[in-house]
């Protein structure tokens, strides 16, 4: 028998494929944080060999449920959208593709509510994060050792806002095994894991200031707390966070300079028309709401975004001039294009999601942060639609929803089989 005749066998054998789906799905999000190419190769690997194992009849009635069925509504809408949209066929098909990633969602939910392996694709981006955190502080004192074409301080790839939802996603995250390993008089496990979130925290004080992380950071924590916690815990973790956030402030120039040029910003704007990043945001929001209210019921269709800001930037100067496909709001993003009944479906998915999970276990932990922060993000950004915050949220929903899902299905079994027992 020939090699590959042996190999056949075990490729075939179901455990094995779902071995093999698992560790694409480590690999997708080790690759996560540090490139987009490898990113999408390991995505269409694990969409390969999970066609192999999927049972169509258990398929369909998992893609039945809400917290799957909304995602694939978004991405329906965005394609129906194209029928009545005015912008170029190619504008319209473009657009579609950032909506794509959520058909992703409802697969991750199936697979891993049979896999008992959903926490190694967290621990992987864990330790993919904490390497990049350390590329970072390396880049800080060497910045010719960036990946980047230009070097930026203390950010080795991509930029300074995903880094941040990175590493304030890990800093929160990690609460949930220090509490647990404390609890279990861990001391020594837990004090590494704290100085791992601390490491993540100061990161982003002192080196990569990012406003959009200022304000999530807080919201993040104290959802998390009141989920987690009793009463006393809350207004201990709240205490501690406001004296570690006291220090910080009086001894980081970089987050309280980053702190007072929003108001700066703010006051050019207001004063001269200047394009300032804040000031860029309320004038998109400002000529968002306008163009919502003149098709408020169904948008303008898929890709209009740019062509309504181009016609809309004629003859003016300043930031009224700014055109962009991207009015930085994930409510007005999808609100141009598909109008309330888009707004409705995108706050039914959240909404869908943020319910799944209630529970008090890890996974509920890791999931509850990631639409927390996806939500809080996507005021100031089209963070969903965005690649590496839209990923980020597929990912960590789509496993941590697979792991409560499956947990509470195997805790159901269970029960069956025990009441069954004479």
């Amino acid at each position: 028998m020939s090699p590959v005749e042996l190999a056949l066998p075990k490729w075939r054998d179901a455990d094995a494929q779902e071995r093999i789906v698992d560790i694409l799905a480590v690999l997708v999000a080790a690759a996560l944080p540090w490139s987009t190419s490898l990113l999408a190769i390991f995505v269409v690997g694990w969409l390969i060999v999970l066609s192999f194992t999927l049972e169509f009849r258990i398929l369909i009635l998992v893609l039945r449920r809400p917290v799957c069925a909304l995602p694939i509504m978004l991405f329906a809408l965005a394609v129906l959208g194209t029928l009545w949209s005015a912008a170029p066929w190619g504008t319209r098909l473009h657009a579609i593709s950032p909506a794509a990633k959520l058909l992703v969602l409802p697969l991750l939910i199936y697979h891993f509510e049979r896999s008992t392996r959903g926490i190694w694709v967290f621990v992987a981006f864990l330790a993919s994060c904490t390497a990049l955190l350390v590329m970072s502080w390396v880049v800080v004192f060497e910045p010719r050792l960036t990946i980047k074409a230009v070097v930026e301080y203390g950010i080795p790839v991509k930029n300074y806002i995903d880094q941040s939802q990175e590493f304030a996603l890990c800093a929160l995250a990690l609460l949930y095994p220090i509490v647990k390993l404390m609890g279990q008089k861990k001391f020594l496990a837990g004090a590494l894991l704290v100085a791992l979130s601390l490491s993540f925290l100061i990161n982003m004080a002192y080196v990569v200031v990012s406003r959009t992380a200022l304000f999530t950071t807080p919201v993040m924590l104290f959802v998390l707390a009141l989920h987690q916690m009793k009463l006393r815990g809350v207004i201990i973790t709240i205490g501690m966070a406001t004296m570690l956030t006291s220090t910080i402030w009086f001894t980081s120039p970089s987050l309280r300079g980053r702190t007072y040029s929003t108001f700066s910003e703010y006051n050019r704007y207001e004063l001269s028309n200047e394009p300032t990043s804040v000031g860029l945001r309320l004038e998109f929001w400002r000529k968002s709401l306008h163009f919502l209210s003149e098709s408020p019921l169904f948008g303008h269709g898929t890709g209009s975004t740019s062509g309504l800001f181009a016609n809309a930037a004629i003859g003016q100067t300043g930031a009224a001039a700014e055109v962009v496909a991207n009015p930085h709001n994930q409510t007005l993003n999808v609100a141009i294009q598909w109008g309330v009944l888009g707004v409705i479906v995108l706050y039914a998915m959240w909404l869908a999601h943020l319910l799944l999970f209630r529970s008090s276990d890890l996974g509920s932990a890791i999931g509850l942060l990631v639409v927390i922060q996806n939500f809080a993000t996507s005021l100031f950004n089209s963070h969903l639609f965005d690649f590496h915050e839209g990923w980020m949220y597929v990912l960590g929903v789509g496993v941590a929803g697979g792991m409560v899902l499956g947990t509470s299905s195997r805790e159901a079994a269970s029960s069956t089989r025990n009441s069954a027992e004479p």
